[in-house]
């Protein structure tokens, strides 16, 4: 979704009509300023929607908030560091806290949780990758997210990349046809990826001219064994293994050969950090 679309709609969704409250209690010309703390230790992510969301709530008002970056989106920060300062419409600036915040939390809270699978994979050369298991609509923001915490983005989405999967395997009958019709119908330009999730599936899969073969849950034996057997016979072929990952398989696996681990945990076990916004005192 487009970040000014997802901006208005964000802003409708929360303020609906009008904030009852704050129409009343502060007038419309009122000024103040305040800042964004973090309340843990986190990877800070989220500024431009927060930006935008705090102008947007303004200009309802025909105000302005402006915001300033302290700490950029990628940094590392300890509690109780500020990480933005805010001044302009009071009405704004209390009106957009929360969606602006929420936005800070959410992705903040994926880039810190990446930040830790990245770490995992030190002193190799595997790229840890995201999927495309992301909340609908939010999938640019969280994707965004994965790349502040040091992580590579996977496709987008179904139209920018070719993934023959297990059903795409199971319709066609093989997976030798699967690849053949997806390589007939894309220009060579486009790069081939097929899922493969048995040592026998594996053999099929280098016998096509798959450019990435996803080695899909498989364990730690099995998949060191794919790994021996397409560097033997195809030693340029992408491998990714995907399945099961997490921090501590990657310590494991990271060694192996991979060319990728791809893994939807990266945004969907994520948690949210804690920030807060402070207004100064007056």
């Amino acid at each position: 979704m487009d970040l000014n679309d997802f901006v208005a709609r964000t802003l409708t969704e929360d303020i609906g009509p009008g904030d009852r409250t704050t129409e009343a209690v502060i007038p419309v010309e009122a000024a103040g300023s305040g800042y964004v703390l973090a309340k843990s230790d986190l990877v800070v992510c989220g500024h431009e929607p927060a930006r935008k969301l705090l102008a947007g709530a303004a200009a309802r008002y025909d105000g302005e908030v402006l915001y300033d970056i302290v700490h950029p989106d990628g940094t590392e920060v300890s509690a109780g560091t500020v990480i933005a300062r805010v001044r302009g419409s009071l009405r704004g600036i209390i009106v957009g806290e929360r969606p602006a915040l929420n936005c800070l939390m959410k992705m903040s809270g994926i880039a810190t949780n990446v930040r830790t699978w990245v770490k995992a994979a030190e002193g190799s050369s595997v790229r840890i990758a995201d999927t495309r298991k992301t909340t609908p609509l939010w999938r640019s923001l969280e994707k965004y997210a994965v790349t502040c915490g040091g992580g590579h983005n996977h496709r987008h989405a179904l139209y920018d990349g070719v993934m023959v999967k297990d059903n795409h395997i199971y319709a066609t009958g093989s997976l030798k046809a699967a690849v053949r019709r997806a390589r007939e119908a894309n220009h060579h330009l486009i790069r081939i990826e097929v899922e493969a999730r048995t040592l026998d599936e594996v053999d099929e899969a280098l016998d096509t001219d798959a450019d990435v073969i996803l080695l899909d849950n498989l364990d730690d034996p099995t998949l060191q064994e794919a790994v021996r057997r397409c560097r033997e016979r195809r030693p340029h072929v992408v491998l990714e293994a995907s399945g099961n990952i997490s921090p501590e398989r990657i310590a494991r696996i990271k060694h192996f050969g991979l060319d990728v681990i791809s893994a939807g945990g990266l945004i969907h076990q994520a948690t949210w950090v804690d920030l807060s916004l402070k207004l100064d005192r007056r």
